[in-house]
């Protein structure tokens, strides 16, 4: 392992998490992150902390989506879900070596795990917007990540660590300081109405009036960078197109584009994947509907990836999430999906808030940000 990437450790530790003595904190991954959650163990273990490693090969899920019956797929283990009752910190990791490993699984038998498991999301949020918990997923290289990048592990291990500011000399401290900035553009687009997007293949229109904007720091996401809230159920209008690709669930999915009446995708094309797209927005009645709108603010992640841990916090970018919407934020859509989708706005873009122009070519104004 990178010795860079132990500097991670150090940041979701004192950072995303805040961990504390007596802290129970789960640290989930695949097997090939082994040497990493050891790391993790030892900084657990310095902050006083009780490290609770589980570790299981990544093949489990594929198995259960491919062999499971309906029981099984809808079966909720009840230690997993005393874990997320009582646990103080959750550390997710994010290290596919197989990219395309549930291709191969069903999209109604995918639809039926991923229903059954909202429950679980469901109350880690509640524990969270309570003060009960803090939760973070944090991605680490693999060469199935670099392969879908097109770029060899070394590049993209430098992808992280710059991405997360691991090459500075203090990583927290940047972290702490960016939380200061996001978080005035945050509360300046508190006070905004109406954001209409404009790019190739992409004019939309939607309401965030009275919606509540977070500043995104690396205390859930790492990397992180970005302010996102939740517009109004059944606001948004027009068409916006995401012209890069995305995997999700093992699927890839190129050139989508959605048209929006009252909110609801009446329309959904993609270059490459049409058959999965449909099938995840025939997830439940609450995947055809915007639950996020956000923008992009981490200026270190440049290029597209196919992985939108990085991908949605490209500066000069803006996503939303069809599916689930953030109660913190104010929304109210429920969904078993929550599937952000990365427009680019650094060539030719522009967003106007309440009718003003605040970002032109990705660029927000010097007065927002």
């Amino acid at each position: 392992m990178d010795v860079r990437l132990e500097r991670m450790a150090d940041v979701l530790i004192e950072h995303s998490l805040e961990v504390n003595a007596g802290d129970h904190v789960v640290v989930s991954g695949p097997l090939v992150t082994s040497e990493f959650a050891l790391v993790m163990q030892r900084r657990i273990l310095d902050a006083g902390g009780h490290a609770d490693l589980r570790l299981v090969p990544e093949e489990l899920d594929e198995s259960l989506l491919r062999l499971g019956s309906p029981s099984q797929l809808e079966w909720i283990n009840p230690t997993a879900r005393r874990l997320l009752e009582h646990a103080d910190c959750f550390v997710y990791l994010l290290a596919p070596t197989n990219t395309c490993a549930l291709s191969g699984a069903s999209a109604a038998a995918s639809a039926a795990r991923r229903r059954a498991r909202r429950e679980l999301y469901e109350l880690l949020e509640s524990r969270e917007r309570a003060g009960e918990a803090r939760a973070v997923v944090a991605g680490l290289p693999t060469h199935a990540l670099a392969q879908e990048a097109s770029m060899s592990i070394v590049d993209y291990t430098n992808l992280v660590v710059e991405a997360g500011q691991l090459d500075a000399e203090d990583p927290v401290r940047v972290w702490r300081e960016f939380r200061a900035r996001a978080s005035r553009l945050a509360e300046r687009l508190n006070g905004v109405s109406k954001v209409r997007l404009q790019a190739e293949g992409t004019e939309l229109t939607t309401s965030v009036r009275g919606r509540t904007w977070i500043a995104a720091d690396g205390t859930q996401n790492f990397p992180d960078g970005e302010v996102y809230s939740a517009p109004v159920d059944g606001s948004t209008q027009g068409t916006i197109r995401f012209p890069h690709a995305t995997i999700v669930e093992g699927r890839r999915v190129d050139g989508i584009e959605l048209t929006f009446e009252d909110g609801v995708v009446v329309r959904a094309h993609a270059d490459r994947g049409q058959s999965d797209l449909d099938a995840l927005l025939d997830t439940d009645d609450g995947a055809r509907r915007v639950g996020e709108l956000a923008f992009g603010l981490n200026e270190r992640v440049t290029r597209f990836t196919g992985e939108p841990l990085f991908d949605e916090k490209i500066a000069g970018t803006v996503h939303l999430a069809l599916g689930a919407a953030y109660p913190e934020c104010g929304g109210t859509n429920h969904s078993a999906l929550h599937w952000d989708l990365v427009c680019d706005l650094r060539l030719g873009g522009v967003v106007e808030l309440d009718g003003a122009v605040a970002q032109r070519d990705g660029q927000f104004d010097t007065d927002w940000f």
